[in-house]
């Protein structure tokens, strides 16, 4: 038995819930036969489900993100949260080197859990014909005959979402290898993407940038209002808001109230009636369980968490940037890409993947990753957070290159 072959129990969640520390037993593996069941037959509570959208089908408001890397042979991690519930996966053909869509497949085969699954995948592939490819490949290795919903990834230019697309949308619905569509954003034209999504019938769900820092923002509230009262399923990813550097000014605020800053951001999320659900980047059991309790806690944040809150969204607002190049890049007489650059310092600095940092780093083109003698002057004029990014950027250079 490894270390990670492991089972939460129900004391452990609420001891979790309460604020206390708790370490995880371990147990026996996962058997297919008992997968929402516990020790002994122990009945486990159940992650809240929401209705997505114009699916109109119900899913759990925390999704498993495939980002992390799932063990290839069986991975204790999904099985740990179906356990609770939370059978939403998200993956996609891009993550961790391609390897995430077989993995999923190895665990539903090996558990003959696949009708109990949910299992969200995407294409980086924005033109017809290759989100068609792209579908038909990641079908071969989920190895499955459909997948519940199928997004354009970091889908970003408008143009993309055509009736050329929304025809083979149609076409391979019916043909039943996609249940549902929507699309995934995360730069800085996300309102303009939302108000997009309600005008357009057959976009179901949108997985979206959203975090307890854009709260007030006025703009993105009327777009998200809009694409929810055309039913357009809403997905918060990327909740964390994480700074890009500078750990430092962000560490008194470990703690807010019972909640450590991870729950207490999620729990602020799931606030919002607008979202369905919160996507989140568990890659170990400690982070599934922390979850998990702050998922099953029935209580909303009090007054004195929420201000708690709002205090490190202002104390930390010019370390988080949220990929608006559109403003940044335009002002600088470079090549260089500069969301993406201070993303990568984020999995570096805060996320704890510095070998993953700099391999996506290293995939930036050269004249992108030269930042030597470039003025970035007017790139910290034009950030509407005060982002030092001429800092930031030179830092990126040195620990990533």
């Amino acid at each position: 038995m490894t270390d990670d072959k492991r089972e939460i129990t129900r004391r452990e969640l609420f001891t979790t819930a309460a604020g206390a520390s708790a370490g995880l037993l371990v147990g026996s593996a996962f058997a297919p036969g008992r997968a929402f069941a516990g020790p002994k037959g122990e009945k486990l509570p159940q992650v809240p489900r929401r209705v997505l959208g114009k699916t109109g089908k119900k899913i759990p408001i925390l999704l498993l993100g495939g980002a992390v890397g799932f063990d290839k042979r069986f991975d204790p991690k999904i099985a740990e949260a179906l356990r609770f519930g939370v059978n939403y996966i998200d993956a996609a053909d891009c993550y961790n080197g391609g390897s995430c869509e077989p993995a999923v497949a190895s665990f539903h085969k090996r558990a003959a859990v696949r009708d109990k699954l949910w299992i969200t995948s995407k294409s980086d592939a924005h033109d017809p014909e290759g989100f068609e490819e792209t579908l038909e490949t990641s079908l071969r290795k989920l190895q499955t005959s459909y997948v519940d919903m199928y997004y354009l990834h970091a889908f970003g230019d408008p143009a993309d979402l055509n009736d050329k697309l929304g025809k083979v949308v149609a076409r391979l619905k019916k043909a039943g290898k996609m249940r549902h569509f929507g699309f995934s954003c995360h730069d800085g034209n996300v309102a303009e993407l939302l108000h997009l999504a309600a005008k357009t019938p057959w976009v179901e769900s949108v997985m979206f940038r959203y975090n307890f820092r854009q709260y007030g923002d006025k703009k993105l509230n009327a777009a998200i209002d809009a694409a929810h009262g055309a039913g357009v399923g809403l997905i918060a990813m990327k909740t964390q808001g994480s700074e890009a550097s500078f750990s430092g000014a962000w560490k008194k605020f470990e703690k807010t109230g019972k909640w450590n800053k991870h729950q207490a951001v999620l729990k602020a999320v799931w606030q919002d009636k607008r979202i369905t659900a919160a996507v989140s980047h568990m890659d170990t059991f400690e982070k599934l369980r922390d979850n998990l309790a702050a998922a099953l806690d029935k209580h909303e944040l009090t007054q004195v968490e929420t201000d708690a809150l709002d205090r490190y969204a202002q104390t930390t607002r010019s370390l988080a940037c949220d990929g608006c190049d559109h403003l940044c890049g335009a002002a600088v007489d470079a090549p260089v890409r500069i969301g993406n650059t201070l993303r990568y310092l984020m999995y570096h600095d805060v996320y704890g993947e510095p070998d993953k940092a700099r391999e996506l780093y290293r995939k930036l083109p050269v004249l992108a990753r030269d930042v030597g003698g470039v003025d970035f002057s007017g790139a910290n004029a034009a950030c509407p957070n005060g982002v030092d990014v001429a800092a930031h950027m030179k830092r990126a250079a040195e620990v990533l290159a």
